[in-house]
């Protein structure tokens, strides 16, 4: 029976983490109408922060040394930091919560390049034919979309993001993978908090309109995505190898798209649908064997 639940949660588990990573683009898109994108993720981080202490006093894990420390910092800055910061500041220059998901999405054809060189892992031919097809997907959602003026700007920041994702799954999975997540996490965290805080402090006005929509969001922000969605994703880096882990993202805009629909009214048409299907095409083949 709890052999059973185990196999049945470890496949559940790439679903969940798919649904959970995106709502991040719906509620960054909330707490951005009230704070500006450094002043709000520096109050996340406080916050998450806070919560991982507690998990950990309770847990009381085994603490990394000072190379684990410094390999967590840098995972955290890469994982936290840049990510979530480029995130942030596309949405607050009016990319679309849908549309910010997309150049991340990009990320398993830069993943499975650098696995390939820098962790071993073979790349068979039909996973690279996925990959090929993902990013097809990906061109296809992105056409006719304004890519210059504050939009550019936007752009730029999610190609940030991109990059950032990227290196630090990689860096994660080959560094900070024998580290007990929760101790790990809570360095992580604590190096994204003096991070973004810095940022806010130098370059915005820390104005934050304390509303129900900001709270609501800010608190799943927390605790969904930073505890929920993270530690499933570094679950799934332990458990899986990172091209596989990567392909996930292909499915991100797609869904991120779909809730940014029914919620904010950003429309598709068939080409982009189109795009989206062949995203989730592009995540089967990578993740077959053989």
């Amino acid at each position: 029976m709890t052999r059973s639940l185990e196999e049945i949660s470890a496949r559940l588990a790439p679903a969940i983490f798919v649904v959970l990573w995106s709502t991040g683009f719906i509620g960054t898109k909330y707490v951005i109408n009230n704070a500006e994108p450094l002043t709000y993720l520096a109050i996340r981080m406080a916050l998450v922060v806070v919560v991982m202490g507690i998990i950990a006093a309770i847990a009381r894990p085994k603490w990394p040394d000072g190379k684990g420390v410094f390999h967590s910092v840098v995972a955290g800055i890469l994982v936290h930091g840049f990510y979530l910061g480029g995130t942030a500041v596309a949405i607050a220059h009016s990319i679309p919560a849908g549309l910010s998901a997309l150049i991340p999405g990009l990320q398993p054809i830069l993943t499975s390049t650098i696995a390939n060189r820098w962790l071993g892992e073979r790349v068979t031919p039909l996973q690279w034919g996925g990959l090929v097809l993902g990013l097809a997907g990906v061109v296809l959602i992105l056409h006719n979309r304004p890519m210059t003026g504050e939009a550019g700007w936007g752009w730029l920041a999610s190609g940030v993001s991109l990059v950032s994702i990227t290196l630090g799954t990689l860096y994660q999975r080959r560094f900070c993978s024998r580290i007990d997540w929760r101790a790990g996490n809570v360095v992580q965290y604590v190096a994204a908090a003096i991070f973004f805080g810095g940022g806010a402090w130098l370059f915005e006005t820390n104005v934050v309109h304390w509303t129900t929509e900001f709270v609501l969001a800010l608190t799943w922000l927390v605790f969904a995505l930073s505890i929920g969605s993270i530690g499933l994703l570094y679950w799934l880096i332990r458990h899986h190898a990172a091209t596989s882990v990567a392909s996930l993202f292909y499915l991100v805009p797609a869904v991120t798209s779909l809730m940014a629909f029914v919620l904010f009214g950003e429309r598709l048409d068939a080409l982009a649908m189109s795009g989206m299907g062949a995203c989730a095409a592009a995540v089967l083949l990578v993740n077959r064997r053989g």
